[in-house]
């Protein structure tokens, strides 16, 4: 079979032209600053308690060495943490990304302070 409908389907209706990111005037203001705000409250929230998750049981970071399992610990953790400070400086690509974003941030945003402050 040399013919797919499939292909068909492809130029009758071909895939839009667009860039991912959309027109920065197409997101309201206050949509963006919502759901910024949210987003950067819930990941250095993450970030301080993976922060704090990840230190070694022992008195310093200086020995950590002396424990593999801290050590481990302290690695991972320092990796989960760089990751989540990239994650920080990229934002979402469109008005739909800082929706989530805002719907995300008004149910997580308490869950996670209330954790950091248990933890800490």
């Amino acid at each position: 079979m040399t013919w797919m409908p499939v292909d068909l389907a492809r130029r009758a209706f071909p895939p839009e032209r667009t860039s991912p990111v959309k027109d920065s005037r197409q997101i309201p203001t206050a949509l963006w600053i919502a759901g910024t705000t949210l987003r950067v409250v819930f990941i250095a929230c993450l970030l301080l308690i993976t922060l704090r998750v990840s230190m070694p049981q022992s008195e310093t970071i200086w020995s950590a060495y002396e424990t593999p399992a801290d050590l481990i610990r302290m690695l991972l953790g320092l990796g989960v943490c760089a990751w989540l400070v990239l994650l920080l400086f990229q934002g979402p690509k469109d008005a739909q990304g800082y929706r989530t974003w805002l719907y995300l941030g008004l149910a997580a945003v308490p869950f996670a302070l209330i954790l950091l402050f248990a933890i800490w």
